[in-house]
């Protein structure tokens, strides 16, 4: 291990591996290399749930904790980057900001983006999570945020896990709905997008389905 803190003394943390980054977080170089060629790469490592990633090269639940917090730490920081883009001129935009954080999930989750009346963005709150297939949206929290927020205007993202895009029947009600609440408090929905693992999306504005 001493080597690759002085590598990192020497070239920065940006001069380091995958596998030797994963060294540095779990301590063990050897561990490091069996963890990777179990998991295969970093996006898999980081997507594998705490079941199946505390059995993986026999780590145990302490050390794969270790290894989702650092995922999830990352994922927040892409986030955190995106949001200092001020504002959202495009459905691209907003796909940016969310697909750090609604790509690598396992289960589907529901996001919205408040926006004042010039796109620039207030918050990026997380509105309900669910299982592998759905998840419940209560369009009243939706509201009655943007309402905390004095938000003008808002899109919706959600992921889908199973890696299609395609927008489904429930997708399609859900988006009707959260448009008819917000245009009742004077808020536009701008947009509804969809955000799959396999890295396909669909913005309902695109399609002409909002």
């Amino acid at each position: 291990m001493k080597e690759l803190y002085n590598k990192i003394s020497l070239h920065g943390i940006g001069a380091l591996s995958d596998e030797e980054l994963l060294g540095v977080v779990t301590a063990n170089r050897e561990l490091a290399s069996q963890i990777l060629g179990e998991t295969g790469s970093l996006a898999q490592l980081a997507a594998a749930d705490l079941a199946r990633l505390r059995m993986t090269a026999g780590m145990g639940l302490r050390l794969a904790s270790q290894i989702q917090a650092a995922a999830e730490l990352g994922r927040r920081i892409a986030a955190a980057s995106e949001l200092t883009s001020t504002t959202i001129q495009s459905s691209d935009d907003a796909v940016k900001v969310l697909s750090p954080l609604l790509r690598p999930l396992s289960h589907e989750e529901c996001r919205v983006l408040y926006l004042t009346n010039a796109n620039r963005i207030i918050e990026c709150c997380c509105i309900s999570r669910g299982g592998l297939q759905a998840t419940v949206v209560d369009c009243r929290l939706i509201i009655k945020r943007a309402l905390e927020l004095l938000s003008t205007q808002i899109i919706v993202a959600h992921n889908h896990p199973s890696g299609s895009a395609e927008p489904s029947d429930a997708d399609k009600s859900l988006t009707q709905r959260i448009r008819e609440a917000a245009a009742l408090f004077d808020i536009r929905l701008l947009d509804h997008i969809i955000i799959a693992s396999s890295g396909e999306t669909t913005s309902f504005k695109s399609r002409g389905l909002l």
